[in-house]
């Protein structure tokens, strides 16, 4: 998302410890940046090679290394696919000092690491809740941080057929540990690419490692709460917090998530310092803050909408509720199945629906076993032997690692499920797509991240081909958490991210991320034009995250499109004003819907400007869409963040200023 300096003004700090004193929800500061140092982008080599390389850099480069101890890994039931190094199974004959050991093991990745690492637990009950009145003394419970490219999931059939008496947390980066509420930035605002899914959770949670010796630990929380702070690409699904949730750091730190689905937090859920945050078929106990978007669809107990409405001491209402989410899917996922075997459960679709569906029933959707899996391995498979099985009517899993690819995958078989463990990632080598689909319906593609290389692609993923006309409406082709990066882990070069042309597809939680830190990261480096662009008819989006993309970032060609949340940051890094210019409009719209287009709906959405090379640079508006009464925004906002210049007009040429100073200027709805 960002890189930030550690310096906050005096009364910003003392705004964010007189919140934390009264003990009320802590708003995000104004934010200050600086560009991050660029490194020499590189095509792919040897697998092998890079990834050895990569590793002993990043750990080189931590400041204090930890020494761990070798865990020895269970061995998988003799009925299992092997799924190779990267992928654990804990069983409940674990002691929870194993258990959480090895928890350490695996959760100290660096930010642009190729390690990837998935960790099942099978069902069971883990851990002691002796101690969940009382944290700080608390014994015998499964207690530990979660960090990059690590995915956390539970086999089984219900989230609470494993449950956890503890915390598996994520806890902001402590730049004062003197002082923390000094240092609200960096926080959690690059704590990316992490999950956890399919558990139930009784939180007691506990400082853990170094920060339990700080004179103020991150990882304290109130009792009967466990901590979730991140940003962007770290959903939680299919959970069951017995407690409440917090999704900011202890002292107010900075934090731009974030994305909850198909879950019930029966306690509170704290945001504070979350910027925007979008949930989406869950049950909530009570929803707690928000600073700029916070948005609600099918969601059991969720706040009223008060969206750019007079609050107390003249804030803002940033929240918007929509009762019944118009159609989705939830995400396909590994579990143990009766006969003791795993299999994939691919739920169905559902139509203006709310709460949470933890069925498994043949009514709610389709067990798949392992024998109609393709299991692939980064050391073992290349794009050919991937293709062939896929030819030959086989699903795909692909377990966790840096898949290098000569050509794209491709899926021509209606209803092929294509499965991503702990991160798996896809990178072109000969500037094609990694991922292609067909004329046909019913594709579910979830849990991969897409890395993009030199030479350029002019497409990463392409759904459909151009003139798509097969489709079906009750079995929608789906994107579930689907990742995309232009730079950040080495150069990289791609016109458009994701192209979809079927008809009636559903994308759930998109981040499209053209880098604005990490390796092969300038103007003229990590070059994308396009994050999103969607020419089917009938494609609904639900939680779009799009950001730094060199020109329009999302552009809407299809009709009857439907959008439920969409965060964006404009690119940090035009060089001048003429560099950045739509024709002779200021700046491009990170939102764009086609000129003619007749119907169009769109809510909760957040564009924001953080322009850092000292130049006056504007954007006529965030959002760009033809004006006629077929289509429709609710709840939109652009947000000054910090640096020069900034957006004159939120959508079209309505709406304030965010320019020059700190704003967050509200439509409520358009035309």
């Amino acid at each position: 998302m960002r890189t930030l300096r550690t310096t906050l003004r005096g009364a910003a700090v003392a705004a964010v410890t007189a919140s934390l004193a009264a003990g009320a929800a802590v708003a995000a500061l104004p934010a200050t940046a600086a560009p991050s140092a660029t490194d020499e982008g590189r095509a792919m080599v040897k697998a092998s090679v890079v990834k050895q390389k990569a590793t002993s850099e990043a750990r080189d480069q931590k400041a204090k290394p930890k020494v761990k101890p070798k865990v020895k890994k269970p061995k998988k039931a003799a009925a299992d696919p092997d799924f190779g190094p990267n992928v654990t199974f804990i069983d409940p004959t674990w002691s929870t000092d194993r258990i959480n050991t090895f928890l350490d093991s695996v959760n100290d990745e660096a930010e642009m690491s190729l390690g990837r690492h998935q960790v099942f637990f099978e069902p069971g009950t883990y851990g002691s809740a002796a101690g969940q009145n009382d944290p700080a003394t608390a014994t015998d419970i499964v207690n530990q941080t979660v960090g990059y490219y690590e995915s956390i999931s539970g086999l089984g059939a219900q989230p609470g057929d494993v449950l956890i008496n503890g915390a598996l947390h994520v806890e902001p980066v402590v730049g004062c540990p003197e002082r923390p509420w000094e240092c609200a930035a960096p926080g959690s605002l690059n704590h990316f690419w992490r999950s956890m899914s399919n558990m139930a959770i009784n939180p007691i949670q506990r400082p853990v490692g170094e920060d339990a010796a700080r004179p103020f630990p991150a990882g304290v929380t109130e009792p009967h709460q466990m901590r979730w702070a991140v940003s962007q690409a770290a959903p939680m699904r299919r959970m069951d917090i017995q407690g409440s949730l917090t999704v900011f750091g202890r002292y107010g730190e900075f934090a731009s998530g974030g994305y909850l689905a198909n879950s019930r937090v029966a306690g509170t859920i704290a945001t504070g310092s979350q910027q925007q945050w979008f949930t989406r078929n869950s049950e909530v106990g009570t929803w707690d803050g928000g600073v700029w978007n916070m948005v609600f669809s099918g969601v059991q107990g969720a706040p009223a909408t008060d969206f750019g409405q007079d609050l107390a001491e003249g804030a803002k209402g940033v929240k918007t509720t929509v009762d019944n989410t118009p159609i989705s899917r939830e995400a396909p996922f590994v579990y143990r199945a009766d006969n003791g075997e795993l299999a994939v459960f691919v739920p169905n679709a559902r139509t203006d629906s709310n709460g949470t569906d933890w069925s498994t029933s043949a009514e709610s959707g389709t067990s798949i076993g392992m024998s109609d899996f393709y299991v692939a391995r980064e050391d073992v498979d290349s794009a050919a032997s991937i293709n062939a099985a896929l030819a030959d009517g086989k699903n795909l899993l692909l377990t966790p690692g840096v898949y290098e690819l000569d050509a794209a995958l491709r899926v021509d078989r209606a209803d092929t499920v294509v499965l991503g463990l702990g991160y798996a990632s896809l990178t072109p080598t000969a500037g094609n797509s990694v991922l292609e689909i067909g004329d046909v319906a019913g594709v579910k593609i979830a849990g991969i991240t897409a890395d993009a290389n030199v030479p350029e692609s002019a497409t990463l993923i392409k759904v459909g081909p151009e003139g798509a006309n097969v489709s079906d409406p009750a079995n929608p082709t789906t994107l579930t958490d689907v990742f995309v990066r232009v730079g950040g882990p080495w150069e990289g070069k791609a016109v458009t991210s994701i192209e979809v042309n079927s008809d009636h597809t559903l994308l759930d939680h998109i981040w499209a991320w053209r880098a604005d830190h990490g390796h092969g990261v300038s103007w003229d480096g990590n070059t994308g034009a396009h994050g999103v662009i969607v020419n089917g008819d009938d494609v609904t989006a639900t939680g779009l995250f799009v950001e730094h993309y060199q020109e329009n970032q999302t552009i809407w060609n299809g009709e009857n499109g439907r959008t439920i949340f969409y965060q964006s940051e404009i690119p940090y890094d035009p060089p001048s004003q003429s560099a950045f210019m739509d024709g002779d409009r200021l700046g491009y719209a990170s939102y764009r819907v086609a000129d003619d287009v007749t119907n169009h709906e769109a809510t909760g959405l957040g564009v924001y400007s953080f322009f850092n090379q000292e130049q006056d640079i504007r954007v006529e508006s965030g959002i760009q869409t033809p004006n006629r009464p077929g289509v429709r925004f609710q709840s939109m906002t652009s947000v000054f963040l910090n640096g020069s210049g900034g957006i004159n007009h939120v959508i079209n040429d309505t709406g304030g200023p965010a320019v020059g100073s700190f704003a967050a200027p509200q439509v409520i709805s358009y035309p």
